[in-house]
């Protein structure tokens, strides 16, 4: 059984037991976090596609924690004018533990 959720712009595909990565959600670490927006919710036997989403289907998932991603270094530079520009940037995440998938 998997199912399709969307959260922070993007869709990830899961299931139970599964460890993901998501934009930060704000949420402490050890208590439940539930989606609602479920795009597609498979069984064994049939696929349901939401309009645009599955009504009544919820993912549960416990907060394992946060952090910062990897640094991303931003670099400008003008040729025969002398100007250079460095900037860096670490992407926050929240890391769950899908622990239920319900209809």
């Amino acid at each position: 059984m998997y199912a399709i959720i969307e959260t922070g712009g993007k869709q990830y595909k899961v299931s139970e037991g599964d460890i993901i990565t998501v934009e930060k959600l704000g949420v402490e670490a050890g208590s439940e976090y539930v989606f609602d927006k479920v795009m597609v919710l498979s069984n064994d036997s049939d696929i349901t596609v939401g309009a645009p989403y599955v009504a009544g289907a919820t993912v549960a998932a416990s907060v394992i924690g946060e952090g910062k991603g990897k640094k991303v270094v931003v670099y400008k530079y003008k040729p025969k004018k002398g100007f250079h520009k460095k900037n860096g940037h670490r992407q926050p995440f929240t890391k769950l533990q899908i622990n239920k998938i319900s209809l």
